[in-house]
């Protein structure tokens, strides 16, 4: 069980400011242990997840790209939930933008793959030497080189989680956006927009209502592929079972009232139908942009 302790040691500090409504609290070493030995008194625990793309009703291509993985390491009375929940939003025309997404969202899996998931099912596991945060920071970076490489000029945000067992890791560049939406109604931001009316926000230049109606709105000052060194936020922090984890891109929460999202989330049978009606109120809002959404939760 080193494996499991060396992903949950303790983090090295954040470099970048975590929004101030968003309450880290990383699993404890008791808890890890529970969770690596299955120390669950018989419940066996699992995630499900929904997901959702579209072009929108105005674009003429799609710039967004998603991963929606989900997997359970189960034996005896214990139980592993695994997910990697990905969102790219493309920028840049001449389908720079596309290809930028896609690239993103493919190293971004593949780097987790390999180093997190694939020692996992070998005969004879190894401990991975660095933890979550590292492991995603390392994902990051790669990502970074390989839209770079294969989209120069283009771009994309990131929005990205990372679920074992309880904990979670989120990494964060541009403005789609995480959420936790919690069984009474509550929605709560995990991940600060990364744009230039934001940034005019926080300094108390622009209020709300200017910023709604700005023309510079959707101008990043953070994405991914652009500049040499890539700067990404990191939140780390623990999924309840009471609350939904929700990504999605701008084309959604743009057009959606939060009270119209946690609604449709909290009474819609499942992950994915409410992924699918979420889409279609973005659409009945005129579906200027792209579309992508994905909608995970724990389970008992």
């Amino acid at each position: 069980m080193n494996f499991f302790k060396n992903l949950f040691r303790k983090k090295k500090p954040v470099s970048a400011p975590l929004p101030s409504n968003a309450a880290t609290a990383p699993l404890s070493e008791a808890q890890v242990w529970d969770l690596a030995n299955g120390e669950r008194d018989g419940k066996y625990i699992h995630l499900i997840a929904g997901s959702a793309l579209d072009q929108g009703q105005r674009r003429e291509n799609n710039e967004d790209s998603l991963l929606c993985f989900n997997g359970t390491l189960g034996a005896a009375n214990s139980s592993l939930p695994l997910g990697l929940y990905v969102i790219a939003d493309g920028m840049g025309g001449h389908r720079s933008g596309e290809v930028a997404s896609e690239t993103a969202v493919r190293a971004l899996g593949q780097y987790l793959m390999q180093r997190l998931y694939k020692p996992l099912f070998g005969p004879d596991p190894q401990p991975a030497e660095e933890s979550l945060r590292e492991l995603m920071e390392g994902a990051v970076n790669e990502a970074h080189r390989a839209v770079k490489r294969a989209a120069p000029g283009g771009g994309c945000t990131l929005t990205a989680a990372l679920v074992v067992g309880t904990q979670l890791v989120i990494a964060h560049l541009g403005d789609s956006r995480a959420y936790l939406v919690h069984r009474d109604g509550r929605m709560q931001q995990l991940t600060n927009d990364h744009t230039l009316v934001r940034r005019l926000q926080e300094m108390g230049q622009l209020t709300e209502a200017e910023a709604a109606d700005h023309p510079q709105k959707s101008v990043l000052y953070r994405a991914l592929g652009q500049g040499d060194l890539v700067q990404a936020d990191f939140f780390s922090g623990t999924l309840s079972p009471n609350s939904f984890l929700l990504l999605c891109s701008d084309g959604l929460w743009g057009y959606v009232d939060e009270d119209d999202i946690q609604t449709i989330v909290n009474a819609t049978a499942s992950p994915y139908l409410a992924c699918l009606h979420l889409v279609e109120t973005a659409n009945a809002a005129g579906g200027p942009d792209n579309i992508s959404v994905v909608l995970a939760r724990l389970v008992h």
